[in-house]
């Protein structure tokens, strides 16, 4: 949709009271199969100052309104061939704004009341009284130009949402880009704490969201969990250096310091409510499908998705990096490793999806299955 600046609602209801004045709408078109009621019509019509084309059939009516514009039309309900019943939405259909008072015998009410149903404004029963005739064309005229400032203000309110949800997803889309440019500067900040991190946090996201897109997910999901792939391990900025380089097997103490990693991450980034389920995916990366992970040891679908996604994408970054207390494993044996976890730390249908992912070579930052 195209957003256009905000319109100032007084000009829009102006602007379509001013399109009464237009020659165009103070044009009557008269329907009779009838000459002379037809005449007759159309020279009062005259001597009151409109404009007034005729139709001698429903079929003449439909034709001349799909080439001309009439604030009015007057039509016979019964008419050979097409009748007035048929015409009225038509005419409707050619265009919406167009005021139909129907012309009707008195022992014809429910068919007048049935064209009424249909878009009709009035009817007026045969023969027609021209004073009644003035009474029911200036109604019209006055329905007709309320009608059209209800669309005007229709439109503007459209126009207005439209507008104003454009612009808050502007904003969003800002804050959010500048929550995620503070928080990789805290994970680049984080990583330089500890060699072996480097390029962690990017390597996991983008497999998470390559695994993601293996497993079918919407593509608002895939964001976030590529999303919180990069901000994951932000929380390891507050874990102490000589635990993150330690070369040996770390003590309960320490592991159990290292684990803070995942709440730390949440407190400094719950306040960013923005950031919605990438911020549950984050909570939720260090779970086991089984049970027995952290920090709340939830188990199968009680973790999130984007949480189980996360520990398949962290798990094979994490075997297949270099870290201080021993060597990187194969992209291969990674994956043979992983899939004897199937079950226990992984989700079955995850890990096989990052196994084809792998497989594929599809995500250029990560190791290739030789």
């Amino acid at each position: 949709m195209d957003i256009s600046p905000s319109v100032d609602p007084v000009r829009a209801i102006e602007a379509a009271g001013a399109a009464q004045v237009d020659d165009s709408l103070r044009r009557i078109l008269v329907v009779d199969d009838e000459s002379t009621i037809r005449l007759a019509l159309s020279r009062f019509l005259r001597t009151r100052g409109y404009d007034v084309e005729m139709a001698d059939s429903g079929t003449a009516a439909l034709s001349i309104l799909s080439e001309q514009r009439f604030s009015l039309m007057l039509c016979d309900l019964r008419m050979p061939g097409v009748s007035g019943l048929e015409v009225v939405p038509q005419a409707l259909a050619h265009d919406p704004d167009l005021g139909i008072i129907m012309l009707t015998a008195v022992n014809d009410a429910q068919s007048a009341t049935d064209a009424l149903s249909n878009g009709a404004f009035d009817y007026l029963t045969k023969p027609v009284e021209l004073p009644d005739l003035q009474a029911a064309v200036e109604r019209a005229s006055m329905r007709r130009m309320r009608a059209m400032e209800r669309h005007a203000i229709d439109r503007l309110i459209r126009e207005e949402v439209a507008l104003r949800t454009f612009q808050l997803e502007q904003e969003k889309e800002a804050l959010r880009a500048l929550t995620v440019s503070i928080a990789e500067t805290l994970i680049n900040a984080m990583e330089a704490k500890d060699l072996y991190l480097r390029g962690h946090s990017q390597r996991v996201a983008d497999l998470g969201a390559a695994i993601a897109n293996e497993l079918g997910l919407a593509s608002g999901i895939v964001e976030q969990i590529h999303l919180a792939g990069r901000l994951h391990d932000v929380g390891k900025i507050g874990i102490r250096e000589e635990v993150l380089n330690k070369p040996g097997r770390l003590t309960d103490d320490e592991f159990s310091h290292v684990k803070d990693h995942v709440q730390i991450g949440l407190e400094i980034l719950s306040p960013l409510h923005h950031l919605g389920d990438a911020l549950h995916y984050i909570r939720d990366h260090h779970e086991r499908w089984s049970g027995g992970g952290y920090p709340h040891g939830r188990s199968g679908t009680d973790i999130t998705v984007g949480g189980r996604i996360l520990t398949a994408a962290d798990a094979f970054d994490a075997l297949t990096s270099k870290r201080a207390y021993r060597d990187p494993m194969s992209a291969r044996d990674t994956l043979a490793y992983l899939n004897s976890q199937v079950g226990s730390l992984l989700e079955p249908r995850v890990c096989e999806a990052l196994c084809a992912v792998v497989e594929r070579g599809e995500v250029p930052t990560i190791p290739r299955v030789d």
